[in-house]
This record gives structure tokens, sequence and C-alpha cells, in this order.
């Protein structure tokens, strides 16, 4: 396969070109977010290590067109998007929706290409057939300003600007609906490890949670636990960052 031109593909961020990359890794947001909030990863990233960041539809650049409010058509577009980058071994990072979509991504890519990433961390999220019955998609706009407030992920500056605030509304709600719709599928394990990265008072993963990822591979498993909430990542930034770092560079070795 062949490298997207840079700038053509709406679906695909890669801000910090490595032409003697080893291994890509791309990174799904959460809901509500967009490529950007992976700009900060990219940028720490040895040479070894190039960042792709997903772009989902409905925010930023992306603003005129419509969010796509099921997770499983996402996941298929994402897919094929990725297809372009496929001249280098993958690993991929999800956090919170982004994880079940990472998830998703790398099942269509073993079952479609036998070839699934080379590792697989899933962030603040519990596992795929982890079912809370949650309905954040049906709040009232200031209902869903309090989830972000709850969770603590949206930058303060953001929160105070009312204007900015109710342009990005319109995704976050149909991302929460996407997610909270979505219903694990029942299939063949993936054959790539999975890390695990949880923050210990995350209100949306319990640990138990967390660990019950390891129910989804055939390779390796493991758990990551840091200090911090939802959104741990954002005060644990080294440390997070120097696990990935480590990860990849074990699971890549051999790729």
């Amino acid at each position: 396969m062949t490298v997207a031109a840079a700038g053509t593909d709406p679906w695909i961020r890669r801000y910090h070109p490595s032409p003697e990359a080893a291994v890509r890794l791309v990174c799904f947001p959460h809901a509500g977010g967009s490529g950007t909030f992976y700009f900060p990863v990219s940028a720490a990233m040895p040479t070894s290590v190039e960042v792709l960041a997903v772009q989902y539809p409905g925010r930023q650049d992306r603003r005129s067109e419509p969010s796509i409010e099921d997770i499983a058509p996402l996941a298929d577009q994402i897919f094929d998007a990725l297809q372009a980058w496929t001249d280098r071994p993958l690993a991929f990072f999800g956090h919170s929706m982004g994880a079940v979509l990472a998830f998703e991504v790398a099942r269509r890519f073993q079952d479609k290409l036998g070839a699934p990433p080379v590792v697989l961390f899933a962030s603040g999220r519990r596992a795929p057939d982890r079912y809370r019955d949650e309905n954040v998609h049906s709040l009232d706009d200031d209902g869903l300003i309090r989830e972000m407030q709850r969770l603590n992920g949206t930058d303060a500056q953001l929160l105070s600007d009312e204007e900015l605030l109710r342009m990005i509304l319109p995704a976050l709600r149909s991302d929460y609906r996407a997610i909270e719709a979505y219903r694990y599928v029942p299939g063949a394990k993936l054959d790539c490890p999975i890390v695990m990265l949880t923050g210990d008072a995350d209100p949306m993963t319990s640990i138990d949670e967390a660990r019950a990822w390891q129910e989804h591979t055939s390779a390796a498993f493991e758990l990551e636990v840091f200090p911090g909430g939802h959104f741990y990542l954002a005060a644990q930034q080294q440390p997070v960052l120097r696990t990935i770092s480590d990860h990849l560079a074990r699971h890549t070795k051999n790729a």
C-alpha cells in the first residue's frame, strides 16, 4: 500500500512525519474529541514512532460533515482510510470511546486482512462486553456541559467560552449516542497483545472492568493503572508516554 498524500486524507492527521519510523501509532479520540488531542503525543514520540491521529467527521475542519452516530460504520470508514498507511506496522491507541473504536478497527484488520495491529492500547474504557446503562446523549446542553465538567477532560478556558462550547456540543452528543448504543458482537479474540491503561479513580471504568480486556486477546495482556480519573492521561502525560514507548519498543522489535 502507498501512503496517502499529506493533507489529502480527511480521516488522518500526521503532525510530525517520520520517514525512519519503524511503526505507526494510530490514535483514536474520545467522545467529542479531535485529532489535535494527540498532537502532544505526536510531538513527544521518538522518531522511530510516527503518530497518526484519527479525525472523526463533525468537528474542527470536518464540522460541516454529519457526525456518524453508530460505532460499526464509523469503524468501517476508519478501517478503509487506514489502508493507505499499511506500508509500516500499525499499533492502535484509543481513549474512552476511542478505545472501543480502536478495538473494532483492530477486529476488521484481523478479520479482513489477517493482520491485527502489533499492539492495542485501550485507555479509560471498560472492556467491550462490559455494559452500563447510560443515556448522557439524551441530556440537554447544560447536562452535557455538566458531564464534561465531571470528567474533567475539557480545558477550563473552553468551558468558560460559551460560543465555542456550543459549537462542539453537537459532535459530543452524537459521539455519546454512538458509544451508548454500542453492543459487543461476539467473535474471535484478537491475536495481538492488549495493554489496558486506566486511572485508579475513573468513574467510567472500574479496575475489574478494565481487567476484563484480557478476555479479548489470545496474546499477552497487561494492565497499567495510573493515579487520576477518567482523563488521568492529562496529568500523567510523561509516565503514560513512557509506558506507550516502552511497550511499542517491546512489541515491534520483531515486527
